[in-house]
């Protein structure tokens, strides 16, 4: 689902709610949690999941075409870990099918 499948879905769900009000909603949701994993704050959506920074350290990585060594730098990235009420609900969707 792409950020405006999820705009147009939640408009319909609300149909009291103009497009742009729903729209700034969602961009103030998904900017407080760029901002609070910016500042090195985890992000917990109860029921959802919650997303964090993990941290890989640096390593000796393969140029893929000319296959020579390069260093790659340590850097962090987002981690998302399933809520149990979303894996599970996830789990039996599938197993329904």
């Amino acid at each position: 689902m792409t950020k405006n499948q999820l705009i147009e879905a939640l408009s319909k769900r609300q149909p009291d709610l103009s497009m742009q009000d729903v729209r700034l909603a969602v961009d103030i949701i998904l900017e407080s949690i760029s901002s609070g994993l910016e500042e090195d704050k985890r992000v917990e959506i109860r029921g959802f999941g919650s997303l964090s920074l993990r941290y890989r350290p640096p390593r000796k990585g393969r140029n893929p075409k000319t296959g020579e060594p390069v260093s790659v730098e340590g850097k962090y990235f987002p981690y998302f870990k399933p809520g149990r009420e979303l894996r599970v609900r996830i789990n039996s969707s599938v197993d329904g099918d």
